[in-house]
């Protein structure tokens, strides 16, 4: 991001600790609000904010020239990359009612395993010479792959009958 922000959106690098500071903000209320919306509708949440997230991903790398617009899509890309993090482990531990300490880790790993990846495939897109811009649209591309993995799995579980138990059952250590 901060490449982005000096050398393509113009801004002082003695600014850009106070643009992430905004990035955190976004963070926060993402993270606060993806909650209470995961609240209420599981699915619906994770779909619409994935989508908005990738419109957010877009609308940045298009206005990333302008000076004033990478603001706005700076808050806005921390609140729904954000805003997908609770929805994500409630998902995880609705399908995990058996080991849900042993899921919780495995998706902890899996975000930071996720942000690894992306920053060497932001590295990669920078050295091929594509620009500043280009992990953005990477990011963009990789929302809606995630976004097409959550499609498609949604359509799993509604063919399927659950066959998890409402409520954990002991292990069998005879067994």
């Amino acid at each position: 991001m901060a490449y982005t922000l000096t050398e393509v959106s113009g801004f002082a690098t003695g600014t850009v600790p106070w643009l992430l500071v905004l990035f955190g903000v976004g963070l926060f209320a993402g993270n606060l609000l993806g909650g209470r919306a995961a609240d209420r509708d599981l699915h619906g949440t994770l779909v619409t904010v994935l989508a908005v997230l990738a419109l957010v991903l877009v609308g940045f790398a298009l206005t990333a020239a302008s000076p004033v617009l990478p603001v706005a899509s700076l808050v806005l890309k921390g609140a729904f990359g954000f805003a997908t993090v609770p929805p994500l482990q409630m998902r995880i531990m609705k399908y995990a009612r058996r080991a849900p300490t042993l899921a919780s880790g495995a998706n902890i790993a899996a975000f930071n395993l996720g942000n690894a990846l992306g920053a060497w495939i932001g590295g990669v897109t920078i050295s091929a010479g594509l620009g500043y811009t280009a992990p953005i649209w990477a990011g963009a591309a990789l929302t809606l792959a995630g976004l097409g993995v959550l499609l498609g799995a949604g359509r799993l579980v509604r063919r399927q009958p659950t066959t998890v138990p409402a409520t954990p059952r002991p292990l069998d250590v005879a067994a």
